[in-house]
């Protein structure tokens, strides 16, 4: 079960960090004026949502799947598990609509600011600090 819980926690930080960078990369792709520069964000986009992003999210609900099979019962008998579970739902809807806004920017239709995506990076954070609260403390 340890092993699990490691592997939980490494693929958890694994997805924030790239969805804690990748609405980065939609501030400065919003910003950049030139070809090139547009050109490079699309790659970095793509590479860093498909090839880090989504099989971090992935096996981040398999060992979290995992671990809740260990004892399914008492795990949704708490209150904490609910809201900690409706977190990771908007997480993951979160996450498949950094998706859509990867092919937004590839196919150059993009019409928000750098600061409409600089507020849209917030959120993961509010999600993360609430859902490690959540898991720690217990608190109902």
């Amino acid at each position: 079960m340890l092993w699990v819980k490691a592997l939980h926690i490494i693929s958890l930080v694994c997805w924030f960090a790239g969805i804690f960078y990748l609405p980065r990369l939609f501030v400065y792709h919003a910003a950049c004026d030139d070809e090139p520069g547009r050109e490079r964000f699309k790659i970095m986009e793509r590479k860093l949502y498909r090839g880090i992003t989504t099989p971090s999210m992935v096996a981040t609900l398999v060992f979290g799947l995992w671990l809740i099979s260990y004892n399914a019962t008492g795990y949704f008998s708490q209150g904490w598990m609910h809201a900690k579970l409706l977190l990771v739902a908007v997480l993951v809807a979160y996450h498949f609509y950094c998706g859509h806004l990867v092919k937004v920017f590839r196919d150059d239709r993009n019409t928000r600011s750098h600061v409409f995506y600089r507020w849209f990076n917030e959120l993961p954070v509010f999600i993360l600090v609430a859902v490690v609260i959540l898991a720690v403390v217990k608190p109902f």
